[in-house]
């Protein structure tokens, strides 16, 4: 045999061997709790790899870079903090799971229109039980609502509603539309219509009706709630809905060339006042089919859901303190 035919050969098993020995890498990494992430616009392929695994209180240890532009790197419903993975540096952390289940990685940075199709999942088992556990459905769905139908206010108001002028008149308020199951399950403008037609406050203006639809709105809020709604809402709402929640953020234009609707607007009564906070409940976890609009189910946890919600009211609704 001619040593230039015995060297092509070698050649040939050793990338054999290289393509082998690829998966096989990976798999030793995750065995030892070890994984490297490498980042990039979803456009070119997100996450690398998306999914991982690991075991209930064992560390996970992850090494994360980027290799285009900068990103964000968190996991949903997890206490781990957000970190930044820059291009061409490694970043490490390490998170210990105590519970089973499937969690969601995520880019927190606003990378490109796509940006929230950064998305992986860590498959955690172990722990006393790997069969989920029954969770109950989400409020829209128990309700039964179409979150995808149109949803115009019924009625809107003349002036912006105040919860501080509503705070006036709270003691004519029935105690039955202060609780948390009447807030969520009705739109605003359903609240203001109830309100108007109640003989107890029949005395009231029409302006005085909204201000207590208001005062109701924030007595279902805090401010420490609306305080991290609003933080949320910039890092990850912001760059389509727009900074005042005018549907005019820097992603906006994009997502109309994609879909042909633009973000929604929060600043327009409506379209705002017509939408009850179950079925916003329902949009942020589901997302909006046609619309452009992500699902961060796997994200957000239930009352931080509520938390963005309670927020974005205030873009309709003065409030008694900010």
């Amino acid at each position: 045999m001619k040593r230039s035919e015995i060297l092509s050969r070698l050649l040939v098993i050793a990338g054999v061997l290289l393509v082998l020995s690829v998966p096989l890498a990976v798999h030793f990494y995750e065995g030892q709790g070890i994984v490297e992430i490498h980042g990039r616009m979803a456009e070119s392929g997100g996450w690398s790899p998306n999914s991982i695994h690991a075991q209930v209180g064992v560390p996970l240890h992850l090494r994360l870079t980027s290799d285009d532009v900068m990103h964000g790197f968190a996991i949903g419903q997890s206490d781990m903090p957000v970190v930044d993975v820059a291009p061409g540096k490694m970043t490490e952390v390490t998170i210990t799971f105590n519970k089973p289940g499937t969690y969601t990685y995520y880019c927190t940075r606003w990378c490109g229109p796509n940006h929230w199709r950064m998305r992986g999942t860590i498959e955690v088992s172990g722990g006393s039980s790997d069969a989920p556990q029954p969770v109950s459905p989400p409020l829209y769905m128990t309700l039964n609502l179409n979150i995808d139908a149109p949803h115009p206010a019924i009625a809107t108001p003349t002036e912006r509603p105040s919860a501080l002028r509503g705070a006036a008149f709270a003691a004519m308020l029935s105690s039955s539309y202060l609780t948390n199951d009447y807030y969520r399950a009705h739109s605003p403008s359903q609240a203001y219509l109830d309100l108007r037609a109640d003989p107890a406050l029949s005395s009231l203006s029409n302006p005085n009706v909204w201000d207590l639809v208001a005062y109701i709105w924030q007595s279902n809020t805090t401010p420490e709630g609306r305080a991290e709604g609003q933080r949320l809402f910039a890092r990850n709402c912001s760059a389509c809905h727009g900074e005042s929640g005018g549907g005019d953020g820097v992603f906006s234009a994009s997502v109309n060339a994609q879909t042909g609707k633009f973000p929604a607007n929060f600043t327009d009564p409506a379209s705002l006042l017509g939408a009850s906070p179950a079925l916003l409940q329902g949009k942020i976890l589901r997302g909006g089919m046609g619309t452009g609009m992500p699902y961060w189910g796997p994200i957000f946890e239930n009352e931080t859901i509520w938390s963005i919600i309670g927020y974005i009211y205030t873009f309709q609704f003065d409030e008694v303190q900010k």
